[in-house]
């Protein structure tokens, strides 16, 4: 048979005290970790980005717009669309509050000229190049900006060119 074990040497630590010492030391880290978070010298803003990120909420303006007029205009692209739009309107609620914009009180967003118009019989083509444009517009502001900004205009026009797929 075999002896029976012996009891910890003199000076071993428990599995207690080990795990108690690990969750310790695991807060700790975390709380390391998280202290700076609101500082983040990444996400501050130079008057420069301020205003290239106001361009950004004038694009999606546009496009929410844009959205109203093809969907006023096409009655059939109403029911593919409203998800979409409800979508671009949630982007540019999130663009303003990253540029510290309140919305317009009237509601008055960018219009679109006459000779802009919808087209009757291709108002999802139309607005699937109008969609196309806000993502470009986007991603060409990303490189410009750090941090959390950065990652919203990157995620605005990656979810932009999959509405402009799912209007093809």
């Amino acid at each position: 048979m075999s002896a029976p074990c012996s009891p910890f040497p003199a000076g071993a630590f428990s599995r207690r005290t080990l795990l108690v010492a690990a969750a310790a030391g695991t807060a700790a880290l975390a709380a390391g970790c998280t202290n700076g978070a609101a500082q983040d010298p990444a996400d501050a803003v130079t008057p420069a980005q301020a205003d290239r990120l106001a361009a950004q909420v004038g694009v999606q303006e546009q496009l929410v717009a844009d959205y109203a007029q093809a969907l006023a205009a096409a009655p059939q692209l109403a029911t593919s669309a409203a998800v979409l739009a409800a979508q671009a309107r949630q982007q540019l609620d999130r663009l303003r509050s990253a540029a510290a914009q309140p919305a317009p009180s009237s509601g008055a967003t960018a219009g679109t000229s006459a000779a802009d118009a919808v087209p009757a019989d291709g108002a999802a083509a139309w607005l699937q190049a109008r969609v196309n444009a806000a993502a470009d517009a986007h991603a060409r502001a990303c490189p410009d900006f750090t941090g959390g900004r950065a990652a919203l205009l990157g995620s605005i026009a990656a979810g932009l060119r999959a509405q402009a797929g799912q209007l093809a």
